[in-house]
């Protein structure tokens, strides 16, 4: 099968507030609240008329970190880079593929935001979920689930026909210990007594959890005093071999900084375990000056890969010629970006990688298809945190988050009431129900519930 070209019919922006049950502090932004955007999609692919859905919360602070602008302003940023996509897209007319109208209409989209002064990394958020709910239509359209799409290139990319997809049935969960998370009971700090593991302990106890995402300050004495209480707190819970990776979120300003840091990381006793169990570390650097220093000469034992510097095609490439070894893969940076990231790697495997990681992923549309965008291109574990600080399916309608259940049983549990939550057994995610027709859903939001777009 050839790429499938198409006509957009109509595209329908939409948000929903979400509320956290947990504050999530990463960098030095803490998360409460936020709005979370679903894009609707209908095209003409291939003689057949398809719908299809996406995604994604609006998350201040990480898109634009500048201190000038508030949260508001910073989502009011992302809503203005789904419209613009949204016209660009609407007014392309017939492409030969998904790909060509993310290659041409996308980046007029993008190049028009950054016009506007967006940031490109927030240019790029409406580009990346408008593809997404177009290859979800697009694969609906030829009746086949996401890798066999790309393996029969549907999409049209000049990458999927390369790389060795997979199609597991598990994945391991990397549970994410933000900056302001209690690790015991004793911790002071919230508690929404609503049942669910409200500290790293708990949440070992319950999921049998393995694999964790360390988040860091950048506050030398700081970061090892927390990571001595967090390694305790692994040796004595966690059944078997555990595993982490540390992310900077851009705390560090300079290779000076981060090597003064890893220095004193290395020489407290307490943490030999852990570094020796650290699998990578991510985005130290703020992407000012991530690009513009070389880190190949740090005395950093483990990888150093991107993630919030990932604005522009180039950027894997220029990292790997600056010394880094890796990236992240993010469906908010769109499922094209992933692909060529996967392609990068599959050049020179032994050596990259390609991680899996969160941006709180809401349950329902946000992550069933970053997850599936991972497991298909090779990654073994990922960063899953959406179900840590939200409950459940957040203020989605109780039909709505029944329908997502009914339809992913290996993905999300019922709890004692009958409320859906993602499914998490021997710190592992079941997620062979996502390889069905379309991009990793078999149920749809309640689109009446939803409010259109500010």
């Amino acid at each position: 099968m050839r790429a499938l070209p198409l006509r957009i019919a109509r595209i329908d922006l939409f948000e929903r507030p979400v509320v956290l049950r947990l504050p999530f502090r990463f960098g030095a932004a803490t998360l409460e609240r936020c709005e979370q955007a679903f894009v609707r999609v209908a095209l003409d692919a291939g003689g057949r008329r398809a719908v299809g859905a996406a995604a994604e919360l609006m998350v201040p602070k990480w898109f634009d970190k500048s201190p000038a602008r508030s949260n508001e302003q910073n989502i009011a940023d992302l809503r203005t880079a789904l419209v613009l996509t949204r016209d660009a897209y609407r007014a392309a007319g017939a492409v030969a593929s998904a790909w060509q109208l993310h290659r041409g209409a996308g980046a007029a989209a993008i190049d028009e935001g950054v016009a506007r002064g967006l940031p490109r990394l927030v240019a790029q958020f409406g580009v990346a979920q408008i593809d997404k709910a177009v290859a979800d239509a697009v694969l609906k359209a030829a009746e086949l689930d996401f890798g066999s799409g790309l393996a029969r290139g549907v999409l049209g990319d000049p990458w999927s026909g390369g790389l060795a997809l997979q199609r597991p049935g598990r994945l391991t969960l990397r549970h994410t210990v933000g900056l302001l998370d209690r690790l015991r009971a004793d911790d002071p700090g919230p508690d929404p007594a609503d049942g669910l593991p409200a500290t790293l302990q708990d949440a070992i106890r319950a999921f049998g959890l393995t694999h964790f995402k360390l988040k860091l300050s950048g506050q030398r004495e700081a970061d090892v005093d927390r990571l001595v209480r967090i390694a305790a707190v692994l040796d004595s819970e966690v059944r078997g071999h555990w595993r982490v990776t540390l992310d900077g979120n851009e705390n560090f300003a300079s290779t000076d900084a981060l090597a003064e840091t890893w220095a004193a990381l290395q020489a407290t006793p307490a943490l030999q375990r852990l570094l020796e169990r650290t699998l990578l570390l991510e985005q130290p650097l703020p992407r000012a000056v991530a690009l513009q220093q070389r880190v190949d000469g740090l005395a950093i034992a483990v990888p150093l890969i991107l993630d919030e510097s990932d604005d522009a095609d180039d950027v894997f490439e220029r990292g790997l010629a600056l010394g880094y070894r890796g990236i992240s893969s993010k469906a908010c940076k769109g499922p094209y970006r992933s692909l060529h990231s996967a392609a990068l790697v599959a050049a020179d495997p032994a050596r990259r990688l390609l991680s899996g990681e969160d941006l709180t992923c809401q349950a329902g549309l946000a992550v069933q298809q970053d997850t599936l965008l991972a497991a298909t291109l090779g990654v073994t574990h990922i960063e899953r945190n959406g179900h840590h600080y939200v409950d459940g399916f957040g203020n989605a309608p109780a039909h709505e988050a029944d329908a997502f259940a009914d339809a992913h049983p290996d993905l999300y549990r019922r709890d004692a009431h009958g409320r859906p939550h993602l499914r998490i057994d021997d710190g592992a995610i079941g997620i062979g129900s996502l390889h069905g027709p379309g991009f990793g859903t078999a149920a749809q939001p309640d689109w009446s519930s939803l409010t259109a777009l500010a």
